[in-house]
């Protein structure tokens, strides 16, 4: 037999007919009856077969933690795309640090959020758009340091203030001035407000907030409405609302309707509107609360998604990081923790169209809050044609005082309770 070119040197291939037991000369020999697992080298055996079911399980899995990834990474760039940012607020109070307030006390926060009553773009179905903006509605949310409370004050359209001089839109600047609060922000938007509720109550604003009509709306629609009960039927041309007495949902059209109705509605003052509004947003916290959407992605997704949308903050809540740091430090306070009132006033001594503050039952308010303390609520009367007798009367009874005196939403003098003011909470919604 001859060598092949690829045989080995010194060694010759088996020939075809070479049984069992032919060998390469110089090769040891293998016996016949040897055990594959006795015989030198490595052994092959299948895998077994659920070997293969982990491997595709495996990529499975990696394949939809990626998509998942991917997805979440594309839901939070489009929340945290939604929010603007109002950079040139905090640029213009800048300017006016040294005359600013002191900082609270630390983790407790203050917040305005300003509802505009601005009639471009979207909002033009609410009026004629004059160029100009008025804050509609005002509100000075304090979160308390233990994140155990959360007081919203509203802040009456027409109470007389002092606004100080602020830059207009167009660079120019108007002067300071004694004038309806709502008029603050027409001059010179979010930082002429925050300037003059800081010079009123002596208390540093740390986040503002802007929504517009547009964006209320939203909010109450992806919450799926809201329960309010109505004593009797309410048709306002001018809000664009009409709704028959009892018990009711109202999505966000008919829900800005009702709490922007004011003329068709009991004596047609802004105090009952801002009554109104107080119980529409504690209806709006309380749902929101029961339903579980702070815990739940899948109802949380529609109201971060119409809020961010809606909504125009200062740079440190425009993130949705931000946001939702606000949102998860707030979810943990009780309803009955969560209070609504209006500030002390009274018609205003020269024009009775106009408000004015409360001495001292004002400051006694906002000192509460400038040293984060509490304050107490007692539900409002069931008319507001009640006497101050009435109101007082109810005071009385939260502070633990004889009734009948002192005058109509003054706090009770006793030492050991918080000072008591007429109002709601998110407890009672807007139907009890």
């Amino acid at each position: 037999m001859t060598e092949s070119p690829d045989t080995p040197p010194g060694r010759r291939r088996p020939s075809r007919g070479g049984g069992r037991g032919a060998r390469f000369r110089g090769w040891p020999a293998r016996p016949v009856g040897r055990l594959a697992a006795d015989r030198p080298g490595p052994v092959r055996t299948p895998a077994p077969r659920h070997r293969h079911w982990l491997r595709a399980a495996a990529l499975v899995l990696t394949v939809a933690v990626l998509a998942s990834a991917g997805m979440g990474w594309a839901v939070w760039t489009r929340l945290n795309g939604n929010i603007r940012a109002d950079s040139a607020t905090e640029r213009e109070l800048e300017k006016y640090e040294s005359e600013r307030p002191p900082a609270g006390p630390p983790n407790a926060q203050n917040i305005l959020l300003i509802g505009s009553d601005n009639r471009g773009g979207d909002n033009g179905e609410y009026g004629a758009d004059s160029g100009t903006q008025r804050s509609d509605t005002t509100i000075l949310l304090h979160l308390a340091a233990d994140r155990k409370s959360a007081t919203a004050v509203s802040v009456p359209r027409d109470v007389m203030v002092t606004v100080p001089h602020c830059k207009r839109a167009d660079g120019t600047e108007s002067a300071p001035q004694t004038v309806q609060f709502n008029w603050a922000f027409a001059f010179g938007g979010a930082a002429c407000a925050i300037r003059t509720v800081e010079r009123m109550t002596r208390i540093r604003i740390d986040h503002h907030v802007i929504v517009d009509f547009t964006g209320f709306k939203n909010m109450v629609d992806a919450v799926h409405g809201v329960q309010v009960c109505l004593a009797r039927p309410i048709e306002d041309d001018e809000a664009h609302v009409t709704l028959p007495a009892g018990r009711q949902t109202l999505g966000g059209e008919a829900a800005l309707g009702f709490v922007r109705a004011r003329k068709s509605l009991g004596d047609g003052s802004d105090t009952q509107r801002m009554e109104r509004q107080q119980q529409f947003l504690a209806a709006l916290v309380k749902k929101v609360q029961s339903n579980g959407v702070l815990l739940n992605p899948m109802r949380l997704y529609p109201v971060l998604d119409a809020a961010t949308s809606s909504l125009t903050t200062d740079a440190g809540l425009a993130s949705l990081r931000g946001l939702y740091e606000l949102v998860r430090s707030m979810r943990g306070i009780p309803t009955a923790h969560v209070q609504f009132l209006t500030v002390p006033r009274t018609a205003y001594r020269y024009d009775s169209n106009r408000d004015e503050l409360v001495q001292p039952d004002a400051e006694r308010l906002f000192g509460q809050l400038r040293k984060d303390q509490s304050v107490t609520v007692v539900p409002q009367p069931p008319s507001a044609a009640a006497d101050d007798k009435a109101i007082d009367n109810a005071l009385g009874k939260a502070v633990g005082k004889a009734p009948g005196n002192g005058r109509a939403g003054r706090p009770g003098p006793a030492a050991s309770s918080p000072p008591a003011f007429p109002g709601t909470t998110a407890e009672h919604g807007a139907c009890e």
